[in-house]
Parts: C-alpha cells; sequence; structure tokens
C-alpha cells in the first residue's frame, strides 16, 4: 500500500512539474499575449505611415469612400506613449481635416480634431472615445487603440493556430460592451477577428481579411468592422505602409495640425 502511494505521489509530481515546463515552453500567458498582440497592431516600428482608403457600407449597401494619411511615432521604448495623426485628403467635405492622439498609459488619451472650413482645432471628450470615427462603423478607439489596463484579460482557449483571449472593462459604465474576445494568431500575434458582446450576443464585429510583412513586420493591409444590429460595415485598405521613416516629434502638434507636413503625406 504505501509502495502505491508513494507511486501516485511521483506520478502527481511528475505531472505537475511536465505542465509547469509545458507551459514555460509553450503557451505564454495572457499578459504576454495581449502585450504582443498590442505591439503588432500599434506600435511595430519606431514611427510608421499608411495610405488608407476607408469604404463605408450603409443598411442600403450604398458606399462611400475616404482618403486618408496615418502617420505615428512611438514617444517612449515601453509600447506605452504614442502620437498619432491622421490627415484626410479625400472627398472634399473632409479634406484637410486632421485627427490627432497623444496616447498615453496612466490616463486618458488626448484626442483633437481639426475641422479646417472653421479653422478650428476640437479636443475630443474621452467619453466620446466609443462614437463612430467620421461616420464610420468604427470608432475613435478602434483606430487609436484601447489601453491594455482598461480591461482584464484571460486565455479562455488555444487551438491550433489561434489564442481566445476575453477581455472584460475594469469600467463597464464607460464602454457600450460587456466583453470582446480577440482571436489571436499564434505566429503573428494579429488579431484576425475581434467580436464585441452585450447580454450574451455578438454585435460587432472586426476582421483582418489580409495580412502581409513588409519590412519584416507583419502587417494588417485590409480589415473591416461590422455592425450587426446596424446592418453597417466599413472597410479600411491600407495601401501604402511603411516604417521607420523619421517622422519628427515636431509633426504632432496643433500647429501642423493646421498646416499639414506634405512631405511626409506624399
Amino acid at each position: 500500500m504505501r509502495i502505491l502511494k508513494s507511486f501516485v505521489l511521483l506520478w502527481l509530481m511528475l505531472m505537475i512539474f511536465f505542465a509547469q515546463n509545458s507551459r514555460a515552453a509553450g503557451t505564454p500567458s495572457v499578459d504576454e499575449i495581449v502585450k504582443k498582440t498590442n505591439q503588432t497592431v500599434y506600435y511595430q516600428g519606431q514611427d510608421g505611415r499608411a495610405q488608407v482608403k476607408m469604404t463605408i457600407k450603409d443598411q442600403q449597401g450604398n458606399t462611400r469612400e475616404r482618403e486618408f494619411v496615418i502617420l505615428r511615432r512611438n514617444m517612449d521604448d515601453k509600447n506605452e506613449e504614442q502620437n498619432f495623426y491622421v490627415y484626410f485628403k479625400n472627398p472634399a467635405d473632409v479634406r484637410e481635416m486632421v485627427f490627432m492622439v497623444w496616447k498615453h498609459i496612466s490616463k486618458d488619451d488626448d484626442r483633437w480634431m481639426y475641422l479646417p472650413a472653421l479653422d478650428v482645432v476640437r479636443q475630443i471628450a474621452s467619453s466620446d472615445k466609443r462614437t463612430s470615427f467620421v461616420g464610420s462603423t468604427f470608432f475613435y478607439e478602434d483606430v487609436s487603440g484601447r489601453s491594455l489596463l482598461e480591461d482584464n484579460h484571460e486565455l479562455v482557449e488555444t487551438t491550433e493556430n489561434y489564442y481566445v483571449v476575453k477581455n472584460t472593462p475594469k469600467n463597464p459604465a464607460s464602454v457600450e460592451f460587456d466583453s470582446f474576445t480577440m482571436h489571436i494568431h499564434k505566429t503573428t500575434f494579429v488579431p484576425v477577428k475581434v467580436e464585441f458582446e452585450k447580454g450574451g450576443k455578438v454585435y460587432r464585429v472586426s476582421e483582418a481579411r489580409k495580412v502581409e510583412t513588409i519590412s519584416g513586420f507583419p502587417t494588417v493591409t485590409q480589415s473591416s468592422m461590422r455592425d450587426l444590429n446596424g446592418g453597417t460595415e466599413t472597410t479600411l485598405d491600407y495601401l501604402k505602409v511603411e516604417y521607420n521613416i523619421g517622422i519628427p516629434d515636431s509633426i504632432f502638434t496643433e500647429r501642423f495640425m493646421r498646416r499639414a507636413p506634405r512631405q511626409y503625406l506624399e
């Protein structure tokens, strides 16, 4: 009997040992997964530029397009502080409009919109970050990113190709969703699908439809957002993406919202 008990104890210890080592050598922690995903989506390279075409489809299937350039620069080496600048080229009703963000880790991001018709820069309240970005199905926060500190993260499943992570807001009153679930590719750490849930039902879905390797970085070159309740959909085509082009800090100021830095927008 003693021999049997000793054998069982040894077996349990070995199972725990191999499980821990399998975890260390295989699946990363959920914090490591979401940090790597956040870096892949928003922080690759020291800076970046993208020429983007946005196609907005309404409930009736009618479409309209917007063209803009995204500039961004990381302000530290921790994937936290970052400046973000969006310059609209077309159509005429949004031409020369600018959306700018100073992203922070320990406080609300600062967001501004320059309206050329009025020649005025307006600060966007933090409460508006979950509202439509220039009439599209994307929200302001979808475009510039959401702080990892705002949610609790849980690895709910690991499949052959994906980590499935459920994210629950720490302050539920500040957002319209109960949770959102990311399906993250295990090799590239690109979130290929993000499902937002309310009352147990998925009502918004974001998808990475095309991914390419550019300058060594896995890069989403086409993404979409669908509103399942409203029947609208917006697609973003990243026509030209560049990394580490030397964008100066001075671009991300009110001065260059009013007077666009043309040399960085072509």
